[in-house]
């Protein structure tokens, strides 16, 4: 156990600093395992096999050649210094093939000088092969995946020849190559596009934030069922996508990061398991757009699907559990692919579906199978050695325009910062969402018009008494009687109705036409009284009551005068009041005690499945790891930020 007892004094010369930029580096990874109560059990994880299976697909093409290298070599040296046991003979046995594959000569670790490592590179000498070589294994070592002996050799996990072995990484890249130009054009140049990337991200941020908004507001009237077997019914999709104004790959897509950030989750009903908004919405909706916008790009970055790409043969949904391990890795391989190509010279987005895969012949090259052998460098074993590899950047770089982070075939501002860190977003979003504006234009057409985002306040009026017309740069609504009686049916009357959109006005008053329109309404709203008897209608007005009794369209209620100011109906009250409405009748809805009840949207929420994660973890964790007593000032006040491997060389990694 000489590589886990070399690691474990590595990781105890850390600072407290250095530890927790390790722990939250890896945290995704280390969550899945039992926290550490020691050095040595950190250790441990880190090098178990379910560990190192996730670390190394994070790896680019300099850390995982020199870390493959290094195993291959500590491989070499420990059958020579112990060989194993003698081959299994041909026709042997399953478990005689995988003791011998499994035996401590295959599986133990052999420290190997970093000279031998950098010679079996091609890097013997200094120059810039040998830099970029020793960058890696300095980053090795800050990342935990190899160690320092006593003597200045190399330690490797023991299980990184069975991870490696079957990859071929080819020759010692230190830089990573750019996307080629079309190789049809003699002379590429590059053309500045109409619209530059950051007003193209401003559009789309602007766009997804109110698409959003809509579909949790959906969410929130009326929660969606999912399938007994998991996601949601191609009907709850459609019906989504309906209310948030989004196609339906576009639908999943947010459904699955709105999932991932907190801000809906899955919860158990009588009925079956349905989907609805968190506690966290109602502070979500209160904040400003860059900051509701934050969460859900970030959720994007480490999502483990590709929400729009369905393979062949299965069913588009939404909301179900992830199993993509590589999909982080391959993402983020193409948004660093995407951030060499420089404005104007960035390739056409990719049709979807892909119809036909490229052609293969040696001296054809197309864009996608460009961007992905550049992508392949900072990924290698998220690339081009998973399946469908076109197929999925295809739909990755449509879910990165979709969502502002890509744009003429290059990264926009707002994604090179998702690709620096994609928890400080919120700067940069809140330099391309405009301000939410808190009054509206109205005309005497009876529209209002908001020449920007409208706050939630002003959607939320604007969206009880009048109809959404139309979206864009400006939003629209217009009142129609309709409109404005279900603003009388959640609550309303006249006068508060006029009060608040008076408030609501840029200039301070309303046209004559929309204050006829309100007191119009209000008159003939409630001339009718609906009761919860299975039910009655009665009213004031028996020459009304009359006419409802031989209305041909009201037959199916089955209305009967019991008096001259009361009908009994045979529905219940809501299909008597959904009958009434739809005849063109105003009826309000009445209590048995008399007084008019205020009819609601429904307002669903849930809790969230697990608390938020705290940013101080990593280093009290730390501290207890290194046997410091732990400062909850110190941990409350600083920040911890992961050190940039390239920026240093720990004295333990030096060769």
């Amino acid at each position: 156990m000489e590589g886990l007892d070399a690691l474990t004094r590595s990781l105890a010369r850390r600072t407290p600093e250095q530890l927790a930029a390790l722990l939250a580096r890896h945290a995704e990874p280390l969550a899945r395992r039992p926290a550490p109560t020691e050095l040595r059990g950190l250790a441990s994880t880190l090098w178990s096999y379910e560990t190192l299976h996730q670390l190394v697909v994070h790896l680019d093409h300099p850390r995982l050649t020199v870390l493959a290298t290094a195993a291959r070599l500590s491989q070499e040296r420990t059958g020579q210094a112990a060989p194993g046991p003698a081959a299994p003979a041909p026709g042997a046995d399953y478990q005689s093939l995988m003791a011998h594959r499994l035996s401590f000569a295959h599986l133990a670790g052999e420290p190997v000088p970093a000279q031998d490592v950098f010679a079996a590179l091609g890097a013997p000498s200094p120059g810039p092969t040998r830099t970029a070589a020793e960058n890696a294994l300095h980053a090795l070592c800050d990342d935990g995946l190899a160690a320092p002996a006593d003597d200045g050799t190399i330690v490797v996990p023991p299980r990184a020849p069975q991870l490696l072995a079957a990859h071929d990484l080819g020759p010692f890249l230190a830089d990573a190559p750019r996307p080629a130009p079309d190789a049809t054009s003699e002379e590429p140049t590059a053309t500045v596009p109409p619209t530059p990337p950051h007003d193209e991200s401003q559009a789309a941020v602007v766009t997804l934030d109110a698409t959003v908004e809509r579909l949790l507001a959906s969410l929130a009237t009326q929660p969606a069922a999912l399938r007994k077997s998991g996601g949601l019914t191609v009907r709850e999709i459609k019906r989504l996508a309906k209310a948030a104004g989004a196609g339906e790959p576009h639908t999943r897509l947010l459904l699955d990061l709105t999932l991932a950030a907190g801000l809906i989750a899955l919860t158990r009903t009588p009925s079956g398991i349905t989907a609805l908004p968190t506690g966290a919405y109602d502070d979500w909706l209160t904040r400003p757009p860059g900051a509701r916008l934050a969460p859900v790009l970030a959720a994007w970055s480490d999502l483990w699907d590709i929400p729009t790409h369905t393979p062949f043969g299965e069913t588009p949904t939404a909301l179900v559990r992830g199993h993509d391990r590589h999909a982080p890795a391959f993402r983020h391989a193409l948004l660093a692919a995407l951030a060499t190509v420089p404005l104007g010279a960035g390739v056409p987005l990719p049709g979807l579906p892909l119809t036909e895969p490229p052609p293969h012949e040696p001296d054809h090259r197309s864009s996608l199978t460009d961007l992905l052998r550049a992508a392949d460098w900072h990924r290698p074993l998220a690339v081009t050695r998973q399946p469908m590899a076109e197929e999925r950047a295809a739909h990755t770089l449509h879910e990165a325009v979709y969502l502002g982070l890509a744009a003429h075939g290059t990264l926009t501002p707002l994604g090179r910062a998702l690709l620096t860190d994609p928890q400080s977003l919120g700067e940069p979003l809140a330099a391309l969402l405009p301000q939410l504006l808190e009054q509206a234009h109205f005309q005497a057409d009876l529209t209002a018009v908001v020449p920007g985002r409208p706050s939630t306040a002003l959607t939320g009026l604007l969206a009880s008494a009048a109809d959404r017309e139309s979206e864009g740069h400006a939003v629209t609504w217009r009142f129609t009687p309709q409109s404005v009686r279900h603003a009388l049916d959640s609550g309303h009357t006249a006068t508060t109705l006029l009060e608040d959109l008076t408030r609501a006005s840029v200039t301070g008053t309303l046209p004559q036409p929309l204050v006829y329109l309100v007191q119009d309404a209000a008159r003939a709203h409630g001339r009718m009284r609906v009761l919860p008897a299975a039910c009655c209608i009665r009213s004031d007005d028996e020459t009304l009551l009359k006419e409802l009794a031989a209305h041909r369209a009201l037959r199916p209620l089955g209305l009967r005068e019991i008096a001259p100011t009361v009908l009994v109906s045979a529905r219940p009250p809501a299909a008597t009041l959904d009958a009434l409405r739809a005849a063109g009748y105003a009826p309000a809805l009445e209590s048995d005690t008399g007084a008019t009840t205020v009819e609601r949207l429904p307002a669903h929420r849930t809790t969230a499945p697990a608390p938020a994660r705290n940013p101080h973890a990593p280093l009290a964790l730390a501290r207890r790891l290194l046997g410091l007593p732990t400062e909850p000032r110190e941990a409350g006040s600083r920040e911890t930020e992961p050190e940039d491997p390239g920026d240093r060389k720990p004295e333990a990694c030096e060769p």
